[in-house]
């Protein structure tokens, strides 16, 4: 079953150039991951139909708001290392996604 995994930003734009990366990855690799970007301001929106939230690394203050409804969701919610995000390593992202789907980390 395709793991659904959001990757948020202040605007949704850095986001999706992350995601686009990793949807490349994930498909060279045959990973059943689905990578979507959206704004910040979207969460809520989006949390009945993903398995995993990754926020920028410039918003990791942001866990602390959405750990709550993440966990009441079951989500899980991480943080995308800088050093991923600042490279637009989709390789490396979905390493990140598939330890987090994997009870690595919360």
């Amino acid at each position: 079953m395709t793991k659904k995994v959001l990757l948020v930003c202040g605007a949704g734009a850095s986001s999706g150039f992350m995601a686009a990366a990793a949807r490349k990855a994930a498909k060279k690799n045959s990973a059943d991951i689905e990578f979507k970007a959206k704004s910040e301001s979207e969460i809520n929106a989006h949390l009945d139909t993903i398995d995993l939230l990754l926020v920028a690394p410039h918003l990791k203050y942001m866990i602390e708001d959405v750990k709550d409804a993440c966990e009441k969701a079951g989500v899980k919610y991480g943080v995308i290392p800088q050093k991923v995000y600042g490279a637009l390593d989709g390789k490396g992202l979905v390493k990140v996604a598939e330890e987090h789907l994997q009870g690595g980390e919360q």
